[in-house]
């Protein structure tokens, strides 16, 4: 089928250019090939630095709305109860999902790289208005829109990411950049200790000054991302064959430039029918029904990993606080090794998923998650922890629950087609968050509120079962996808006639 869809410039549906020629009736292509074959090298790093800084985002937000949730309970403007902290995280989630829908709608029909800056830009503009907050609506509508630039920037980066690093290193690359989560989190752990400091800075100013800092990063970024090429596959579904291939020579050139020697393209050409978009119908039939194995797979895991860390992390600083005693400036001195543990996993586990395989790596980490839980979850009913072996319970069980999390997004990243990979990101990672993530910090703000430690841990117990049964789940049906092409993985839509 030809898309059977009106003219419409591959450059943007918001403001069509009907001047623009239509895509060619049939274009082939060693594309995908040239790709995969390239050794790593100072183009591939800076994809990981450009756009690898969205999780780094992400946590140093996420850590931000732990470790600021005494400084806003106690203050005198906002007086939140921990039951607004855990509404107000929830707010950020809601907006990560819906902006992840809506953006990874779009990012699939206007380009990734049109996105990755969209994206980057709202969420700048939101958390910088965030230090602005004057009660709670104010507090959760920036916080929502701060999770809508978030959620958009998951759907474009991740199809980047999968796009333009060769298919030996995607495993790996993939798990440390969702694993840099973790480096936010140190950096919005450390910034904590400074502006919740009282004989530093008034903490009701350090509060504001504190969601400055990721506005700062993101600017930087901004200027990092302008080096990024669109890429290459993207724009071949789109018809734009001669600017693939001009991309394509460029990054080739480049390392050549530094000595390396790139092997001969492995198989042969792909034939494809370019056309604007593909029509929202064939996209859900793909999803749904011809891959609806995978989506369950995807569904699964998205879902439990959601549920298991946000319900968790979001309440992080509660557990401590109210179970501990830790005060609520000292709390950033807990989220350091923790932070640490997390980043570690996917660093020293991550080369596993392309050598042992995504199967067995990635039902192992679920499960080992899943019964760590639900040990720590004990101790900590009985009263037998305190808040420093709490700590290092948790930062062992987040050594492979990082690697659990960020292999989910890597599983609904890397088994779909390329025309509609950002779409099943959005929806798997919407679906996902909004049945584990959005309901999680809330319901478990609330179990700690009740001050019962038996409540908590059935919560604890909850979340773990869902690890234990997303590992049987990736078990039986999950895909082996190490070292292989995205498009042996998932046949591209517009595919035909291969060659």
């Amino acid at each position: 089928m030809d898309g059977g869809a009106p003219a419409v410039s591959s450059d943007g549906v918001l403001a069509p250019d009907r001047q623009a020629p239509p895509p060619p009736a049939s274009v082939e292509t060693l594309i995908p090939a040239r790709l995969d074959r390239l050794p790593w090298g100072r183009f591939h790093t800076l994809v990981v630095v450009a756009l690898g800084v969205t999780w780094i985002l992400d946590g140093l937000e996420v850590t931000l709305a732990g470790s600021l949730a005494g400084a806003l309970t106690s203050s005198p403007v906002l007086a939140f109860s921990n039951a607004d902290v855990g509404f107000a995280a929830s707010a950020y989630l809601l907006g990560a999902v819906l902006g992840a829908l809506g953006f990874g709608w779009l990012t699939d029909r206007l380009g990734r790289k049109k996105l990755f800056f969209i994206t980057l830009a709202v969420y700048i503009a939101a958390t910088a208005a965030t230090a602005f907050a004057w009660n709670l609506w104010s507090f959760m509508l920036f916080r929502f829109l701060t999770g809508a630039g978030i959620g958009g920037e998951y759907t474009a980066i991740n199809s980047t990411i999968q796009e333009l690093i060769p298919a030996r290193y995607r495993g790996q690359t993939d798990l440390v950049i969702n694993g840099s989560f973790w480096v936010g989190a140190a950096l919005g752990a450390a910034g904590s200790l400074v502006l919740l400091d009282p004989a530093i800075i008034d903490p009701e100013l350090g509060w504001r000054l504190a969601f400055f800092i990721g506005a700062a990063i993101g600017l930087v970024i901004l200027v990092l991302r302008s080096w990024l090429p669109e890429s290459p596959r993207w724009l071949i579904t789109h018809g734009r064959k001669a600017e693939a291939d001009r991309i394509a020579a460029e990054i080739e050139a480049a390392l050549e430039a530094e000595g390396k020697v790139l092997p001969e393209p492995e198989g042969g050409p792909i034939r494809l029918r370019p056309r604007t978009h593909t029509p929202i119908g064939e996209a859900f039939t793909a999803l749904f029904v011809i891959h609806r194995r995978r989506a369950l797979v995807g569904l699964v895991l998205m879902a439990a990993q959601a549920f298991f860390y946000n319900a968790i992390f979001f309440t992080y600083a509660l557990v401590l606080m109210d179970f501990y005693g830790v005060p609520a400036a000292h709390i950033g001195w807990y989220i350091l090794p923790f932070a640490a543990g997390n980043f570690l996993g996917p660093l020293l586990l991550g080369r596993l998923f392309d050598t042992v395989g995504r199967r067995i790596m990635i039902s192992a980490t679920y499960l080992i998650s899943g019964l760590l839980l639900i040990a720590t979850g004990a101790l900590f009913s009985a009263g037998l922890l305190s808040a420093t072996t709490q700590t290092l319970c948790w930062s062992v069980i987040f050594f492979f629950a990082s690697c659990a999390a960020s292999s989910a997004y890597l599983t609904v990243s890397e088994t779909f087609p390329l025309e509609i990979r950002a779409l099943a990101i959005a929806i798997f990672y919407a679906v996902g968050t909004g049945i584990g993530g959005v309901a999680g910090p809330a319901v478990f703000a609330g179990l700690v509120e009740t001050g019962s430690r038996q409540a908590v841990f059935g919560g604890y117990v909850f979340g773990a079962l869902l690890m234990i049964g997303a590992a049987a789940v990736m078990w039986r049906w999950g895909i082996a996808a190490e070292r292989k092409s995205l498009e042996s993985i998932a046949r591209p839509l517009a595919a035909h006639d291969d060659v």
